[in-house]
């Protein structure tokens, strides 16, 4: 069913429609589905039968005939008694976390006049800001929802990879894609990821003691929050210690060591990624090792995004807006081949390195994205260091491949702010009970601290 455009979508939408939840098969079940009278947005890189996936840029839709099949995701929010009411604009390729499109235009941040909305999934985040959908489907690469919710004052989930499928999802890489959602409420966040999540198997704790398990350690490392730059103001470093502290007092050591010197130590392959990185990433407002493996995740992703899509982007030439057009054209003609052995034994011992941090329902905390959102049209240098350092943050998740969960903390001077936890794979329902557990004292210390500029 079509629904008809309006003026007040905030440029969320690419066309707006009806989905209907599925009829239950279970006709012996009495109680409503979980998702009940819930609705949600979805990212225009899902498949949804008979409609045309856009991909971000028209070149693509142009190129390509209608979905054959829905995305497993979308089928089960409908399963789960949620309607869709739409596909949203996005970052062309997912190609960016800006969430500027020079075809489509660029979503309006609720939260933030004048300032980018994140990308790629910036319409699906715009759609759940603005109260259009009570929640909404994205996907998160090398950080595309995480960064949109952070800039728009909302929770985002980045699950542990591989645990939500991506059939007739568009792959931007595979090494890295997940399924991801948006919610303006951690109860609502938690009744999609419910849905989405694989159910906990019988021989495992049940669902309820996963809820009620506490972490036994929360790291803040300190060097990640000066990652945030200089500023006096901002006590997210501060809010998140106190927060922790009077949440699970003596059940939990609150662990401020840096993650950078943690790196260094156990990621032996990461050296030679050390010695050339740019001044941005090497500078004091970065966390060199962070920054290397920044690099050796954005490597490994340019590569499988080349494998993916240079035959199409060599054949159809698309016509791509500014900044999405030059890293593509440089994910296209790399030739990263003699290096991939490297890079995937940093992966490798990353991943073990942070497994073994994080054990036994350990959660790390860390800021989502170095600052507040860009404004639209930023100076390009300017642009590039906050990128720089918000990918060294981000790749944290991604080259691991573990959840990550963004909070919003509140808006101090109209700009919102917000912070993250991490849990080891397959430690997504724990991660948000813990998020559940501490928002409400993060919302007091954020209070406090900022007083009524929040």
């Amino acid at each position: 069913m079509e629904m008809e455009a309006n003026g007040d979508d905030h440029g969320a939408f690419m066309e707006k429609f009806l989905l209907p939840p599925s009829p239950s098969s279970d006709h012996q079940q009495p109680q409503q589905p979980p998702l009940h009278g819930l609705t949600f947005a979805i990212k225009d890189i899902f498949d949804v039968a008979g409609r045309v996936t856009g991909f971000g840029t028209p070149d693509w839709a142009r190129t390509h005939a209608p979905a054959a099949a829905t995305a497993p995701a979308v089928l089960a929010a409908l399963a789960a008694g949620a309607t869709g009411v739409g596909k949203t604009v996005m970052d062309e390729m997912a190609y960016s976390i800006n969430g500027e499109n020079a075809h489509y235009g660029t979503p309006a941040n609720p939260c933030a006049p004048g300032r980018v909305p994140g990308g790629s999934s910036s319409g699906s985040a715009v759609a759940v800001a603005a109260s259009l959908a009570d929640f909404a489907l994205g996907t998160d690469t090398g950080g595309s929802v995480r960064v949109p919710a952070a800039y728009c004052g909302i929770f985002g989930l980045r699950p542990s990879h591989g645990l939500v499928s991506t059939e007739n999802v568009v792959p931007m890489a595979q090494m890295f894609d997940t399924v991801g959602w948006f919610a303006r409420d951690l109860p609502t966040l938690s009744r999609v990821t419910d849905v989405m999540l694989p159910p906990v198997p019988a021989a495992a704790d049940d669902d309820a003691e996963i809820r009620r398990r506490r972490p036994s350690r929360v790291i803040i490392p300190a060097d990640c929050f000066k990652i945030l730059g200089s500023s006096d103001d901002d006590h997210t470093y501060e809010i998140l210690n106190a927060s922790a502290a009077k949440v699970f007092g003596s059940d939990a050591v609150v662990d401020n060591g840096n993650l950078g010197d943690f790196v260094s130590s156990n990621v032996p392959s990461i050296g030679k990624f050390m010695t050339d990185l740019s001044a941005v990433e090497a500078s004091s407002s970065c966390v060199p090792p962070l920054s290397a493996i920044s690099r050796v995740m954005r490597v490994l992703q340019r590569s499988e995004f080349k494998s993916n899509h240079a035959e199409w982007f060599n054949t159809v030439k698309p016509n791509l807006g500014p900044g999405i057009r030059e890293r593509v054209q440089e994910a296209i003609a790399s030739e990263d081949e003699s290096a991939m052995d490297d890079l995937h034994a940093v992966r490798t011992e990353f991943k073990s390195a942070l497994a073994t941090l994080l054990k036994d329902d350990k959660i790390l905390a860390i800021p989502t994205v170095p600052g507040a959102p860009p404004k639209l049209c930023m100076d390009a240098a300017l642009l590039e260091d906050f990128r720089a350092r918000a990918f060294s943050l981000l790749s944290i998740a991604g080259l691991s491949g573990f959840c990550q969960v963004s909070i919003p903390l509140g808006t101090p001077d109209g700009v919102p702010v917000s912070v993250s936890l991490l849990a080891g794979h397959g430690g997504d329902r724990f991660l948000v009970a813990v998020a559940q557990e501490l928002h409400e004292a993060l919302q007091a210390e954020a209070a406090a601290a900022w007083g009524s500029s929040a």
